[in-house]
């Protein structure tokens, strides 16, 4: 299902402003439409692709990956001021399911939930010294909370946490848990901890979601990813944002160049 329907920007095209108003595809951007449950962002680094995403999950109000609403998100505070400027279409009601992820997030994500972990294992340890001459009840009472949380995150990502295994299994994991039917999901170069089998893995996930009425809108360079059936793909790499079929993509037509005959590439990178 198609729940973002177009990003309409409203306000002053001026360069003047600094960024992010001074990036081109942010200058010629009047009205984005989504076509499909799928949505692909790509453009070489630098294009515009993950402001504008990011500018979105900030008109969005998603929440980040880390449990945080982006538009409270000090990491993005550059970019309310053009976020204020997009009225979004939506199919029927604004829909907050879902969430934003950048790659750093995740890797940072990953860090937090150790910290936390550790603490509340220490916290236990610290319960069962300072209440050893109590009761069971009372011990247990003053335990409850950190044992019910520490439980949740063991349910939710295994015994040892999401560092725990790599990764592409940790990204696996995460989004097992955290994508749930009918959301709106803004992911940023998902596949930058995944192989490219990890990343056919990924493609069938988000199939499934996609059946179950979510909708995906993501900035990637993976040719894999990309070719996902049906997808609307939208350049950036001109000046204004183009749709644009797989084959003509330039991520694809030099991958695959380069893959038929690596050898007349690299005679010239390594000369």
């Amino acid at each position: 299902m198609i729940h973002l329907l177009e990003i309409q920007r409203r306000g002053a095209h001026t360069a003047e402003a600094g960024f992010p108003f001074n990036v081109p595809i942010v200058q010629s951007l009047d009205t984005l439409h989504f076509e499909q449950p799928v949505t692909f962002l790509v453009g070489e680094n630098g294009s515009g692709k993950s402001t504008l995403l990011e500018t979105l999950a900030c008109a969005v109000g998603s929440i980040t990956v880390g449990a945080q609403s982006a538009d409270r998100d000090k990491t993005l505070a550059h970019l309310q001021p053009l976020a204020k400027q997009f009225k979004l279409v939506w199919a029927k009601k604004r829909n907050r399911k879902g969430f934003f992820m950048r790659s750093e997030d995740f890797f940072g994500y990953v860090k937090r939930l150790s910290a936390m972990r550790e603490e509340m294992q220490n916290d236990l340890k610290r319960i069962d010294r300072e209440y050893a001459d109590r009761s069971d009840f009372a011990r247990g009472m003053a335990k409850m909370s950190y044992a019910r949380e520490l439980k949740a995150m063991t349910d939710a990502y295994g015994e040892d946490g999401l560092d725990a295994n790599s990764h592409g299994e940790s990204y696996f994991t995460l989004f097992k848990q955290r994508f749930v039917p009918g959301g709106v999901y803004l992911l940023d170069e998902p596949e930058a901890p995944l192989s490219p089998q990890r990343q056919l893995a990924f493609i069938s996930m988000l199939h499934e979601m996609v059946k179950l009425d979510s909708q995906f809108i993501i900035a990637t360079h993976s040719p894999i990813i990309m070719a996902y059936p049906n997808a609307n793909i939208l350049s950036f790499d001109g000046d204004s944002v183009e749709q644009v079929a797989y084959d003509d993509l330039e991520h694809v037509t030099l991958t695959r160049s380069f893959l038929n005959d690596p050898a007349a590439y690299l005679r010239h990178l390594i000369e």
